[in-house]
């Protein structure tokens, strides 16, 4: 891997925005046709910029030699679910990495990571969604030990 991961900061904000409006176009524009593709751009700036300072929340980004962003992850803390009282949930909220990028070890490095704050923050169990036909990012999560739990349906009406 020829890149390395920092937390973000409230200066890298607009490069987290950048990785996640790609993110969006990329994964989301295919596979959701109601996925607010501004979203990233309208709300991101303020909404990254609170979770970078935030302590139950992780904002990652991977860089380049060069120093250009090539991927991210967000990680959160769920609250606590009366349902599931012992459950202290790290979620995997949000990750990419450029698509130039992938099979490097960039996703690894920030999963890595991902999972280190989880077990620092205490969780027991941590949680990522992925669209049903986004193949590849499936086995991604896979062979970082995520299992599949629950399952969402939808249908037209």
């Amino acid at each position: 891997m020829n890149a390395v991961v920092v937390r973000a900061t409230p200066e890298s904000v607009p490069r987290l925005v950048a990785s996640a409006t790609s993110l969006f176009a990329e994964d989301g524009a295919l596979r959701d046709p109601w996925m607010d593709l501004t979203w990233p751009h309208r709300e991101g700036p303020a909404y990254y910029a609170d979770l970078a300072h935030r302590s139950d929340s992780l904002c990652l980004l991977a860089l380049s030699a060069a120093g250009s962003a090539i991927g991210h992850l967000i990680g959160r803390t769920r609250r606590a679910d009366p349902l599931r009282p012992g459950a202290v949930v790290g979620a995997l909220e949000s990750m990419r990495v450029d698509p130039a990028h992938r099979g490097t070890g960039v996703g690894t490095a920030l999963a890595d990571e991902f999972f280190a704050w989880a077990r620092e923050f205490g969780a027991n169990q941590v949680s990522v969604t992925a669209y049903a036909t986004n193949d590849s990012a499936i086995r991604f999560y896979r062979g970082r030990g995520f299992t599949p739990f629950e399952l969402a349906l939808h249908a037209p009406v």
